[in-house]
């Protein structure tokens, strides 16, 4: 965290899980786990007017709606990730009686969340189905002299839900040839060259990648060759 800059807040007050050791710059106490900053000082919870708030983790999104739903006042809370450059939410600090009340309304109707929990997998499942097939036919279609079993075996890994992959990205969502080519390549590299090899011996991801290209230029080369020779035997 640079300073104590915090993005701006929406929806009510916003609050730090800091990286750093903090001190209250009213009341003096510390080390703080969570504060407030206020004109560019920390502020404990107790001192921000936060104190009797409780904090529900990130998780259980229906009882996160529901538990701000039930507090006349609640704050977001967020820690800074160094790696990624930005804030991530944590969790909420909410009123204990709105909490209660909002577990209250879990229960509830618990059952009837877990079947559209069900039905929702379900969908996700066939459209994820779909879309590895759509991403293996352009596989195919790019590269016709991939076996058909490792252009299913790419296109599954690329496009795992929640992944990051390529084939999760916008471009590779639809279908491009750039995506399409950076999934084939990657599986090239790890599966038919001794990258991994290079990688564990030390070797720069960098000049690792540079002493296989050739070899990953040759697969790509002959699968969309043997695709070409194909063709032309079956015309």
């Amino acid at each position: 965290m640079t300073g104590l800059a915090t993005p701006p807040a929406r929806g009510g007050p916003l609050v730090v899980q800091p990286l750093r050791r903090r001190h209250c710059a009213e009341c003096r106490g510390g080390p703080l786990p969570l504060l407030v900053v206020e004109d560019g000082a920390p502020r404990c919870l107790d001192c921000a007017d936060l104190g009797h708030l409780v904090f529900l983790p990130r998780g259980d999104t229906a009882l996160t709606r529901r538990s701000r739903e039930e507090s006349a006042l609640s704050a977001v809370v967020v820690r800074f990730n160094r790696r990624k450059g930005r804030y991530e939410r944590q969790g909420v600090l909410v009123e204990e009686a709105g909490l209660a009340r909002a577990e209250q309304r879990c229960l509830a109707d618990a059952e009837a969340r877990r079947r559209r929990r069900m039905r929702d997998a379900r969908r996700r499942a066939v459209e994820d189905v779909r879309f590895a097939e759509a991403f293996a036919a352009e596989i195919r279609r790019l590269f016709p002299g991939c076996p058909d079993e490792r252009a299913r075996t790419i296109a599954s890994h690329a496009s795992v839900r929640g992944s990051g992959r390529v084939g999760r990205s916008a471009a590779g969502r639809a279908l491009s040839e750039g995506a399409v080519v950076s999934a084939v390549v990657a599986s090239v590299r790890h599966v038919d060259t001794p990258y991994d090899t290079l990688l564990m011996s030390g070797v720069a991801r960098h000049e690792a990648r540079r002493r296989i290209s050739g070899r990953v230029e040759a697969v790509l080369r002959g699968w969309r060759e043997l695709g070409a020779v194909l063709r032309e035997e079956a015309g």
